[in-house]
Order: C-alpha cells, then sequence, then structure tokens
C-alpha cells in the first residue's frame, strides 16, 4: 500500500486554457485499460523539457530531443504504457516517428510538432500498429477536464495515478499549473522509470520554460529514489500556453518568474514525493537531510549514499535500529577529507550518534520508536560549512523483490 497517498481528486485538478487531454485502451501491453493518452496544445504553447541522463536512452527520448531542438514548436504529445521502445534500436526509432506521424495527421501540424513518450518493458518492440489504431479514439476524447483520466492512462506498476494542481495571481491574471506523474520502481531521476508533464497558462518569454523545467526537476523529480536505477525513458516536461493574458515573464528573478516558479516547484515536489510514497512494496517515506556541508553537492553525494543503501533500506523495513548502516553510507559517500568525529546523526528528534560514535543519551528502544512511523527523517549535520540538501526515498521490502520478479509475467 502507498504510505500515506490518496487518489486524487478530480475536481481538483484545474483545466489549462489552451490544452486538452484525450485518453484511450489500445491494448499496447494489457486489454481493457487506459495506455494511451494525447495532449492537444493550441498554436504559439511553449514547451520544455529535461530527459534521462542514462546514455542507453530510448528511442521517444531520441526524438523527443531531436524535435524540441528544431524549434517548429510543439504541437501535441502522445505517451503509451506497456512498452518503453527501449533497447529496440533502428526499428524502434521509425515506430517512435511513425507513432508522431499518425498524431500530426490527426492535429494538422508537422511530424516535427508532435513529442513521443514511453514506458514499459524494455528491449520489446513496440507495437506502434495498436497505438496508431487507438490514437483517433484518444483524439475524439480531447477535452479540458481529462488530467486525472490522463495520470490513470500513464501508469505501470504504479498502484495510484498522481496528479495536484495550484492556482496563483500574477498581474492580477489567475494563473493555472497542473501536473501529473508516473513511477514507483526503476527510480532514481537524474534528470526513472519516470514520466512527468506539467501544464500552465502562463505567458513566457523565449528561454523561461527551459529554466523553470530544469529549476524544477532539479528541486523535485532529481531529488528522489527507490531503488537508485535510472531509467532509459524519463522524461520532465512543462508546457505553457500563454492564455493567461498577463505580460510575459521574463525571468525566474522576476516577481512574476518568482510566483509562478514557486507554484510549479509546489506542483513538481508534490508529484516527486508521491512517486517515491508509492514505491514498490513501499512500507514508509524516509525524508534524508544533510546539513552543514561544504557544498550541496557533496551533502548530495551524503544524501544518496544513504538512500541508495540496501542495508539501510532494509533495516528501515525491518523498523531495525542497525544505524551504524548509516554511519557507514556517510563514511563511504565519497568525500575524502571527511573528519567523523564531527558528524551528528538524528532519527527525527532523537540524537543517535556525535563525535564519532554513540550519542552518550541515545537508547535503542528511542530509535525503533522512530523506526516504526511511516514517515521518517534521518538528519546528517557534517559540521564542514553552511550548504545543505534534501533527498526523499523509501524502504526496501520483500514486496519489492516479488513486484520486479514478476514485472513481466
Amino acid at each position: 500500500m502507498p504510505v500515506n497517498l490518496l487518489a486524487p481528486d478530480a475536481s481538483t485538478l484545474l483545466p489549462v486554457p489552451g490544452l486538452r487531454i484525450g485518453t484511450a485502451m489500445a491494448g499496447v501491453r494489457k486489454a481493457n485499460r487506459r495506455d494511451l493518452v494525447v495532449f492537444a496544445l493550441e498554436d504559439g504553447a511553449t514547451v520544455a523539457g529535461v530527459f534521462t541522463t542514462n546514455r542507453f536512452c530510448a528511442a521517444p527520448v531520441q526524438v523527443c530531443r531531436e524535435h524540441l531542438a528544431g524549434g517548429a514548436g510543439v504541437r501535441a504529445l502522445v505517451i503509451n504504457t506497456g512498452n518503453a521502445n527501449a533497447g529496440t534500436g533502428a526499428p524502434g526509432l521509425a515506430a517512435a516517428r511513425e507513432t508522431c506521424d499518425a498524431v500530426a495527421r490527426l492535429a494538422g501540424c508537422a511530424p516535427a510538432q508532435v513529442l513521443p513518450f514511453s514506458t514499459g518493458v524494455i528491449m520489446e518492440p513496440l507495437p506502434v500498429a495498436r497505438i496508431v489504431a487507438g490514437l483517433p479514439a484518444a483524439w475524439a476524447d480531447l477535452a479540458d477536464d481529462r488530467w486525472a483520466q490522463a495520470a490513470e492512462g500513464i501508469m505501470t506498476t504504479d498502484t495510484l495515478p498522481k496528479a495536484c494542481s495550484r492556482q496563483v495571481d500574477i498581474d492580477g491574471r489567475a494563473v493555472t499549473v497542473t501536473g501529473i506523474a508516473k513511477g514507483a520502481g526503476m527510480i532514481r531521476p537524474n534528470m526513472a522509470t519516470m514520466l512527468g508533464f506539467v501544464g500552465t497558462d502562463a505567458v513566457l518569454a523565449p528561454g523561461v520554460a527551459q529554466a523553470l523545467v530544469r529549476a524544477a526537476a532539479d528541486r523535485s523529480f532529481n531529488r528522489i529514489t527507490i531503488d537508485g536505477d535510472t531509467s532509459t525513458n524519463d522524461a520532465f516536461v512543462l508546457m505553457a500556453t500563454g492564455r493567461a493574458g498577463h505580460a510575459p515573464i521574463t525571468g525566474l528573478e522576476t516577481p512574476a518568474g518568482r510566483v509562478l516558479a514557486q507554484a510549479v516547484f509546489e506542483v513538481a515536489t508534490q508529484l516527486a514525493q508521491a512517486i517515491v510514497r508509492d514505491g514498490e512494496g513501499a512500507t514508509k517515506f524516509i525524508t534524508v537531510q544533510v546539513d552543514g556541508g561544504r557544498s550541496e553537492a557533496e551533502c548530495r553525494q551524503v544524501a544518496y549514499a544513504i538512500a541508495h543503501s540496501p542495508l539501510v533500506k532494509t533495516a528501515f523495513f525491518a523498523s531495525d535500529p542497525n544505524l551504524g548502516r548509516i554511519l557507514a553510507a556517510v563514511g563511504y559517500a565519497g568525500i575524502t577529507d571527511l573528519d567523523q568525529t564531527t558528524i551528528d546523526l538524528f532519527l527525527d528528534e532523537v540524537h543517535v550518534a556525535r563525535g564519532g560514535g554513540r550519542h552518550p543519551g541515545y537508547r535503542e528502544e528511542d530509535g525503533q520508536r522512530v523506526m516504526k512511523q511511516a514517515e521518517i527523517t534521518v538528519r546528517v549535520d557534517l559540521h564542514r560549512g553552511d550548504a545543505s540538501t534534501t533527498v526523499w526515498t523509501c524502504d526496501l521490502s520483500h514486496d519489492y523483490v516479488s513486484i520486479n520478479a514478476d514485472y513481466r509475467s
């Protein structure tokens, strides 16, 4: 069961003017489930994205990068679940392009104005004929209130759809930000199998969308890990339709830019945390906070060493306060001049370690009490500087092994 996560209430997901969504059941991998989603954007929309750093990236990632670099202006997105179209070579690229061609015919635009996305099983041929056959139904379903259905239509091993909205005031105009995401395993975005799509009707000057999507990814999806695996298909896309009617936002540090950025950051963070809460087999949501570093980068090294450790994660699953595992992870994180005698370790408010060893007041029953909670904060203070960072992770349970052992069956 997800950790303190509920399915989104469709009535709270605000439409984004200038953007419509449709879904269909194409039978990509399983019958009778939504597995095909299309986004239709009015002419003039601005679209930007960040993608996986995995060098074995999927065919749709390659095509998306190519189409965005071409600068033709994006008019549609198409997403299928059930098949990642990764590790498929030249035929996979041809299938991604064929999908774009089919969407372009429906949208009345050029294929280079379509962005394709896929998620699911790697190294299996994309059943492109099923996708092309399902596209007319998805296109006929287009409406501005389909966010909840779209969130369902991009799921793989997710147990719940993930979506949320915010609305802010910019220059007296109501500006909407709504997003969806999917992901539950193979999660260590470096940008996992993770996809995220956020729409807004804000008006953005050239270059602002790319800066905003990168900043949002760095504050949200790039701070989560379930199992330390970076997928072949990760993508996070921002779509700005420009329909809100305010003056163009020229930068993220302008007053309007800060207001919009905060709303996008909140949506992206809620979606990213929902992925962790719905981690495959997860029973606990764990915040790892590292303070007192000389740089945010070294804090991130330590945080991810803790968050990736299977020994740490299985101890949390068992509520076993074997907390030397956390100290060991801090030690192997890669800070070569780390002084272990300066390090403090806390579980929530419980002071576990100080001065290179067990805190004199620490009692194991206090550690176990915290570890039995559904939500836990691990805090490490390196006492080396003023930098800090936070990442979010979950425990590693028997169910994680079962889900991934049975994934293709």
